[in-house]
């Protein structure tokens, strides 16, 4: 007679309470005016995925950057612009998702006269999600 056992990993539900985590002010290096950076979920191994809630007062935006993965924002609030290098300037607005190629340079921020938030989502490769490059003039954004 033979016996078969099976061991089971117990899977566990986890819920990130909103308030929680708290928020963290857009390092100036990265960005260009007011901008908060809400967490929402890391990347746990083995996932790579991390996302957070990042918004943007008026005239805010990110310095151009790439992500070696890619990345996703899905505008939950406001109006804001998004760029990719050599295109033109686009208009996003709530319930709008734009998908970022990796290594795809770009830049993403509020308009003018209202604040935009969004969902930002990206995935790490050899520990890196983000490569920062130089900031968004004045001029260009305004173009």
């Amino acid at each position: 007679m033979q016996i078969h056992t099976t061991q089971t990993q117990e899977i566990i539900m986890e819920i990130k309470r909103s308030g929680t985590q708290p928020s963290v002010k857009g390092p100036a290096d990265w960005f260009t005016g007011t901008v908060r950076i809400d967490p929402l979920f890391p990347a746990t191994d083995p996932a790579r995925a991390a996302g957070n809630s990042v918004t943007f007062e008026p005239g805010a935006r990110t310095a151009w950057h790439t992500h070696p993965l890619g990345q996703i924002l899905i505008v939950t609030a406001g109006c804001g612009r998004v760029q990719r290098w050599g295109g033109q300037i686009e208009e996003i607005r709530p319930g709008d998702v734009v998908s970022f190629q990796p290594g795809e340079k770009h830049w993403h921020g509020a308009a003018p006269t209202t604040a935009m938030t969004h969902l930002a989502i990206q995935e790490y490769l050899n520990g890196k999600a983000v490569d920062w490059m130089e900031k968004v003039s004045d001029e260009h954004y305004g173009a």
